[in-house]
């Protein structure tokens, strides 16, 4: 790890959502997390206090926007609220799991863009960059007016399948047609063929699988997706496989929301091991055997290192954990 990092303008505060990673995050830098307190006033409302000078600081928040999703995202714009008024010189929210995500387009009549209403609501807040893994939607990062740094989370995912040999005989498959580039992605890596899973959703939460495009008989099939929440989709499509003749069928995402039935499906399906990273705390009862945590916090350290350090962040997208031949 790290050692002390030398520049005291340089501060990280973690909110709520995730202290852990933050913790992470933090020791990758070579900095402590900043002092601030976060309670609230007897009626519910969240009431926040930087207990340090930041005037004329570079200041990172880690926070997650995921469940109690409006709790975490109201706790985020009033901590950058208190930065601005505090005289921060950059106020840079780092956002590992952004919320509201998913509704980055107008699917039926009368429906909101909430993906583009938070994103402007950080704006007004006075954020004044984005750092922010596997959006739902790359073009999410053009509702943003201030930079938006978009890390991947393949890299990490790859490395866990390269370092237990697990891309051998591998077929990596995207479990619908708009999941293909980040299947491809995760294919380079590992040079792997891919396949798609060609379903029909007839509502929300509810996934029919159709069909498999491509090969996977006697494979080793690795389904990628950015995040599993009710985990439907994703263990129908882990079934279809074996049905197809996948030997094994591994599962890896970046975020993982695991809302309602999800552990109990997971646990239930055919899938030998779910790899994820760290972009959400996972509470206690959704950490069982079948689930495997890759911790982005290293990489979100050097991320802020290269920000502070007027240093591109795009080599971190490379070859990060295995030279390519």
């Amino acid at each position: 790890m790290s050692g002390q990092y030398s520049d005291p303008k340089l501060k990280i505060f973690a909110l709520n959502s995730n202290k852990p990673l933050a913790e992470k995050i933090a020791e990758a830098v070579g900095v402590p997390l900043g002092k601030i307190s976060v309670d609230r006033f007897s009626d519910g409302e969240i009431r926040i206090n930087i207990e340090e000078s930041i005037r004329g600081d570079e200041v990172f928040i880690v926070q997650s926007t995921s469940a109690p999703v409006n709790d975490n995202l109201m706790e985020l714009l009033i901590m950058i609220d208190a930065l601005r008024r505090a005289s921060a010189a950059t106020i840079n929210v780092v956002i590992p799991y952004y919320g509201y995500a998913r509704q980055d387009r107008k699917v039926r009549s009368r429906e909101p863009i909430t993906a583009k209403l938070v994103a402007d609501m950080l704006e007004k807040a006075g954020a004044t960059r984005v750092v922010a893994l596997d959006l739902h939607a790359a073009q999410i990062q053009g509702f943003f007016d201030i930079p938006v740094d978009h890390l991947m989370g393949a890299p990490l995912l790859a490395d866990y399948f390269l370092t237990n040999g697990l891309e051998k005989d591998a077929v990596v498959v995207s479990p619908d047609h708009g999941g293909v580039t980040r299947a491809r992605k995760l294919a380079e890596f590992l040079k792997a063929p891919i396949a798609i899973i060609d379903k029909r959703r007839p509502k929300a939460n509810v996934a029919e699988v159709m069909n498999i495009i491509g090969s996977v008989d006697g494979k080793r099939c690795i389904l990628i997706d950015d995040m599993i929440d009710t985990a439907g989709t994703i263990t129908l499509a882990a079934q279809a496989l074996k049905d197809a003749g996948a030997v094994e069928v591994y599962v890896c995402a970046t975020h993982p929301v695991f809302s309602g039935p999800a552990i109990e499906r997971i646990e239930k399906s055919p899938i030998k091991e779910m790899v994820i990273t760290d972009s959400i705390n996972l509470p206690e009862d959704k950490k069982i055997d079948k689930v495997v945590q890759v911790s982005v916090g290293p990489l979100i350290g050097d991320v802020i290192k290269r920000i502070h350090e007027h240093k591109p962040v795009s080599p971190l997208f490379k070859n990060r954990f295995h030279k390519e031949d």
